[in-house]
């Protein structure tokens, strides 16, 4: 990867990688998640999104601006405009093949719905389809999402904004919706599996009483790095706080399921019953045949715990390491990066947060970057989550902050840690 020198390096607190700012003019940007990296295949570019505002949450139909930075000119151009995103995710930012495709969402003016846009951003050619786009497979030939405008029914900042009138509540399981797959080279789209299969005949017994006084939505929904599975999640609000759009997260049911692309071999892989005590950000392994996630499992605090793909073998990663933030494994399996929420137990108390890697043989920490993600709004979805993310060579990680009081994509090169 060539980096231009004229980015200005990050240097407080003296990080112990080379930490560069690719978005140093205007700020308010931020990258998509820790799932999904915002370099392009090439290595080349950073897709990122520009809020119009950073201390209020967006409305129907206000626009952000698509960013390109280009890493070796240290230039940045503003390729779109989408009134499809929130403030924590973006507009679900995702590179196709090739640094000729970038995906995002927008909404539709004449039907108020969410459209996946695909776009070469060098040449502004663009296609508009599907339902909105959640991630890309890694072969960028399919796209994941459940209904984006939905999903603030159950947390708000991570979908797309349409008028509140137009997201149904969920009183009966639909059979109509669930998680859906769009093929990117022809546009079409297809529900791969509904809520009522999944919740009617693939969680535990014990946890079926609760069906008939919970909504069900569909939330998160990821390839495996490999391509062969998909991850699902599913969240049930309690009918007392069904009608209103939810800012915390709670109180609600959680189910994680996996499955092969094509809708087989559906599996619980979490139920709401492990998730009762705490837990959060479940993802992929690397090799794509296990889980990772921070949950309580048997104390009273956040660990780093993984499980096979079907919910079998969990267990601790490390006895005595807490977990935080977003945990996400290195390729060759020993390493784990996360970052930290303000007021997790590792963090500094003055707005600052560190980003954690953990070598899993030896239970050695280091907190190899310490920045600032304070925020004053106090609303918890304009929240400034770093969300680590690896670039495609797993030498390089992108993450959001804001030392000077805006939002800004860093870039971190983490090669002489490996």
């Amino acid at each position: 990867m060539k980096i231009s020198p004229h980015f200005p390096r990050y240097e407080q607190f003296d990080p112990s990688v080379p930490v560069w700012c690719l978005t140093p003019n205007q700020g308010r940007c931020l990258h998509r998640f820790f799932d999904t990296s915002p370099l392009s295949p090439s290595g080349r570019f950073l897709a990122c999104l520009r809020l119009p505002f950073e201390h209020r949450l967006p409305r129907v139909g206000e626009r952000a601006e698509v960013v390109m930075v280009d890493l070796e000119q240290a230039s940045e151009k503003v390729v779109a405009q989408t009134a499809g995103w929130e403030t924590q995710m973006g507009a679900n930012l995702n590179w196709g093949a090739s640094d000729d495709e970038l995906l995002f969402n927008d909404v539709d003016e004449a039907t108020c719905k969410p459209v996946t846009v695909k776009l070469n951003p060098h040449n502004g050619h663009s296609e508009r389809f599907g339902r909105g786009i959640y991630q890309v497979s890694p072969d960028g030939k399919w796209a994941l999402c459940a209904s984006l405008e939905k999903m603030r029914r159950t947390q708000i900042g991570y979908g797309v904004m349409v008028p509140d009138e137009q997201v149904p509540v969920h009183w009966e399981l639909p059979d109509d919706d669930g998680l859906f797959l769009t093929s990117l080279e022809t546009g079409e789209c297809r529900l791969l599996v509904s809520l009522r299969e999944l919740i009617e005949n693939h969680i535990p017994e014990r946890e079926k009483p609760a069906i008939a006084t919970h909504c069900y939505y569909g939330f998160h929904s990821k390839w495996a790095p490999t391509g062969d599975r998909i991850l699902f999640s599913v969240r049930g609000v309690a009918h007392p706080w069904a009608l209103h759009f939810n800012t915390n997260g709670g109180p609600m049911h959680f189910y994680v399921f996996t499955m092969k692309p094509d809708g087989s071999e559906i599996a619980c892989a979490t139920d709401a019953t492990f998730w009762t005590r705490s837990g959060h950000h479940i993802n992929f392994s690397p090799d794509g045949q296990s889980l990772t996630m921070n949950n309580a499992f048997d104390s009273d605090h956040l660990r780093l715990v993984r499980c096979d793909v079907d919910g079998r073998n969990k267990r601790l990663m490390l006895p005595e390491t807490l977990g935080s933030g977003h945990p996400t494994l290195h390729l060759n399996g020993r390493y784990l990066l996360t970052d930290c929420y303000q007021g997790e137990p590792m963090t500094a108390g003055d707005g600052t947060v560190p980003l954690r890697w953990i070598d899993l043989e030896s239970g050695e920490e280091e907190h190899i970057v310490r920045i600032n993600t304070a925020h004053n709004s106090g609303v918890s979805a304009l929240r400034i989550d770093p969300h680590p993310a690896w670039d495609r060579s797993w030498n390089y990680v992108a993450f959001n902050a804001a030392p000077d009081g805006t939002r800004r994509v860093f870039l971190a090169d983490l090669s002489s840690r490996l």
